[in-house]
C-alpha cells in the first residue's frame, strides 16, 4: 500500500548554514536546488557548501530534468542504484527506480504534480534485484526547471542492528572456536604418537590397518583444527587490485572444475586499487566461489543445464559499514543460477561448523566472514532457487583507528 504526503509548494530557496531547518539533509537538499537552480550542472560551483554536503548524505538525491530525465545522482543513489550518474544520465526515471506497476502509477502522479509530496513504503528493487523499501520525496523545484527526489531507505536502523548483532555473534563464536581449537589440538600429538608406537609393536599387516586409520583420522582432525586457527591469522595490508585477486580465484576454480560451470566477469575497470591483505582475499573469494560451484554440481540437488557464475565489481559512495563510514568502497557480487541457500540455514551460514552439504566442514564461509570482517567489510547473501548473491562490500581504504562512533576514513 502506497501512502501519500501532501506538502504546501514552497521555493527551494536556502538558509544559512546557521539557520536550524529541521534536518541536515533537508538543508542540504536546498544548497543543492540553489545551486541547480542557477543554472550550474555540476555541483563544483559551490564546493564549500554544497557539492560536500550533498556527496555525504546517506540520502540518495536524484535530479530529474522537466521531461523527467535524470541529470545527476548523488553518491549515496549511486549506491542505492548500482549505477553512476554518468550511466544515468538522459535516462528515464523509471529506468532508474524500478518499482512495481502500482507504485510506478502512484509516484508518476506525484512527479506530474505541482505540490511537494513523500511516498512511504514504496518497494524500489536494487543493483543486485533484491527489493528494498524506501519512502521517496518529490520535491518540484521552483523555476520549473526540474523535479528533486529524496530517497531514504526505510531499513537504515534495522541495518545499524543487524550489523551489531552479526558482529556480537562472530566474536562470540570465534572465542568459542579458539578455546574449543586449543583444548582438540593439545592430546592429539598424544594420540598420534601413541598409535605409532602401537604400530610398530603389531606383529602384522592387518592389524596395522587399524592403526592407520587412527592415523588418518587424528591428522584429518588436526587439519581441521589448523583451518579453526587460521580464522584468527590478521591481515598484513597492502595495495591491491581487485580484479587481479578475482582473475587468481577464477584461474584455480577452472583448474579444480574444468568446464562444468561457466564464468562471467562484469567488472568496473576504473576502479582503484584498495588496502588489503592479497592472499586473505584470495582465499575468501575462492571460499565464495568454490561453494558455487559445489552447489551447482552437487549430485543431492537439481542442476540447472547452463551453471553459470557471474562476479561483478562496482564503485560504491559514502558506504556506511558497521559504525564506520567510508568514502569509497568496492563492491564484489558473486551471482551463481544454482538451487540456493537452504532456508533453514540461511540465517547461520556465515556460523562456524554450519554446512548445506552432507561433506561440508563448515568453516569456509566462517572463514570468509573473518577475513572480511578484519578487512572492515561486510558479506551479505540472499538466495532463491535459482538466484543467490554473495556481495561483499571492502572499504578502498581501512580506518587508521577503531572507533566506536560512526567515523569516516580517507
Amino acid at each position: 500500500m502506497v501512502h501519500f504526503l501532501h506538502r504546501p509548494r514552497r521555493a527551494a530557496a536556502v538558509l544559512p548554514l546557521g539557520v536550524s531547518n529541521g534536518s541536515a539533509n533537508r538543508l542540504a537538499t536546498r544548497f543543492f536546488a540553489r545551486t541547480l537552480n542557477r543554472g550550474c550542472t555540476t555541483l563544483s560551483a559551490d564546493p564549500d557548501s554544497a557539492s560536500q554536503i550533498v556527496d555525504h548524505q546517506r540520502t540518495g538525491l536524484v535530479l530529474l530534468d522537466p521531461r523527467l530525465n535524470v541529470r545527476y545522482l548523488n553518491p549515496a543513489a549511486e549506491s542505492l542504484f548500482g549505477r553512476s550518474t554518468d550511466q544515468a544520465v538522459r535516462t528515464g526515471v523509471f529506468e532508474v527506480l524500478d518499482v512495481d506497476l502500482a507504485s510506478r502509477s502512484a509516484l508518476d502522479r506525484a512527479l506530474h504534480s505541482t505540490e511537494s509530496m513523500t511516498i512511504r513504503k514504496l518497494e524500489v528493487v536494487g543493483l543486485d534485484r533484491v527489493p528494498f523499501l524506501a519512502d521517496i520525496s518529490v520535491l518540484p523545484l521552483s523555476d520549473h526547471s526540474g523535479v528533486l527526489l529524496e530517497v531514504h531507505p526505510a531499513d537504515s536502523q534495522s541495518r545499524f542492528s543487524r550489523d551489531d548483532q552479526l558482529a556480537s555473534q562472530q566474536q562470540a563464536s570465534q572465542q568459542l572456536l579458539r578455546g574449543l581449537a586449543h583444548e582438540v589440538k593439545n592430546p592429539l600429538g598424544g594420540i598420534r604418537g601413541a598409535a605409532q608406537l602401537l604400530e610398530r609393536e603389531l606383529p602384522g599387516d592387518h592389524l596395522r590397518e587399524y592403526t592407520q586409520i587412527i592415523l588418518e583420522e587424528v591428522d584429518r582432525l588436526r587439519d581441521l583444527v589448523d583451518r579453526m586457527m587460521r580464522l584468527h591469522s590478521k591481515p598484513r595490508f597492502i595495495a591491491c587490485n581487485v580484479h587481479e585477486v578475482l582473475e587468481r580465484v577464477l584461474v584455480l576454480v577452472r583448474a579444480e572444475y574444468g568446464e562444468q560451470v561457466e564464468l562471467a566477469r562484469d567488472y568496473d575497470p576504473s576502479l582503484p586499487d584498495l588496502i588489503a591483505d592479497r592472499n586473505q582475499l584470495v582465499q575468501a573469494c575462492l571460499n565464495v566461489v568454490r561453494n558455487a560451484c559445489q552447489a551447482l554440481i552437487s549430485p543431492h540437488r537439481t542442476r540447472p543445464a547452463d551453471s553459470r557464475i557471474l562476479v561483478r565489481t562496482r564503485i560504491a559512495r559514502q558506504v556506511t559499514i558497521g559504525r564506520h563510514r567510508h568514502r569509497s568502497a568496492i563492491r564484489v557480487d558473486f551471482e551463481d543460477n544454482g538451487p540456493g541457500v537452504d532456508p533453514q540455514l540461511a540465517e547461520r551460514i556465515f556460523l562456524p561448523l554450519i554446512s548445506g552439504r552432507p561433506e561440508g566442514s563448515g568453516l569456509g564461509l566462517a572463514l570468509t566472514q573473518t577475513i572480511i570482517t578484519d578487512h572492515h567489510g561486510t558479506i551479505e547473501c540472499s538466495s532463491r532457487p535459482g538466484h543467490t548473491t554473495f556481495t561483499m562490500m571492502l572499504p578502498v581504504a581501512q580506518p587508521s583507528v577503531a572507533a566506536d562512533s560512526l567515523t569516516e576514513s580517507t
